[in-house]
């Protein structure tokens, strides 16, 4: 019997009221739980950091440090270095917020929801997230141009595409937002449809098929926003180093 006349339910939570705001109590919790677990993760690699042999941990966080590194020092320069942090800290978190959708924490499989669902499927986290990052770039944009510098690249190359390059601005982080978002809530979404219109005997098949693919999408989602939050960090760099470049040696 296939179960075509359930309704496919898409963006319920459970819900608390906080301050007049309204809260996704699973998200809030898978959201914590992440931060716990790149906290702890980060606390044990430092415990363990070691100039000799180094620990699986150790590797892992190298190779991603190493990675980030050489972005920046292609996007930026040498002072794209101060921004690998930042890229480090939003690849793993966002690594592990798109990978907590992975455990299976649904009471009844196939037919109730995931007590911890991936933060990120859910718009709010992804877009605080954009946020942040395209406002620390505005402030390095700021302090790399100047006042005038600042204001006056908006009109490059031409003052009448200064329409276009504001639109350009305001559309960065709805990029950001709505591409690990959308990837994100698609594998909820087509979880859903699974246990939808696929017989229950078939819908633990499924989803066991389906979630090695979550991976694979968590990873390169969790890159690509680290990679714009670089590539953007060297746009806002990129009218410093312009000059540095031009002004004679003496």
């Amino acid at each position: 019997m296939l179960y075509a006349a359930k309704a496919i339910h898409v963006g319920d939570h459970p819900t608390i009221s906080l301050f007049g705001l309204t809260v996704n109590l699973d998200i809030l919790m898978s959201t914590l739980l992440a931060a716990a677990i790149f906290l702890f993760l980060g606390w044990r690699v430092t415990r363990s950091a070691t100039s000799g042999v180094p620990t699986k941990l150790q590797v892992a966080y190298e190779a991603i440090i190493g990675m980030v590194s050489e972005l920046a020092d292609s996007a930026v320069g040498p002072k794209g270095r101060k921004f690998v942090p930042i890229g480090v800290t939003l690849f793993i978190f966002i690594l592990i917020c798109n990978w907590i959708g992975f455990l299976p924490s649904a009471m009844q499989p196939g037919v109730s929801g995931e007590i911890l669902p991936s933060p990120t499927s859910d718009i709010n986290l992804p877009l605080a997230m954009a946020a942040i990052v395209i406002i620390w770039v505005h402030i390095e944009s700021f302090r790399a141009r100047g006042f005038r510098g600042y204001f006056k690249h908006y009109a490059q190359p031409f003052a009448a595409l200064a329409p276009i390059n504001i639109v350009e601005e305001i559309t960065k982080p709805i990029t950001m937002t709505f591409r690990l978002f959308g990837n994100m809530f698609s594998g909820g979404l087509m979880l859903a449809v699974m246990t939808t219109l696929l017989p229950i005997f078939v819908v633990p098949f499924g989803e066991i098929i389906w979630k090695p693919f979550d991976l694979g999408i968590g990873a390169i989602q969790a890159y690509i926003f680290m990679l714009l939050t670089i590539l953007y960090f060297g746009m806002a760099m990129s009218h410093e180093e312009h000059h540095e470049e031009l002004e004679p040696s003496h």
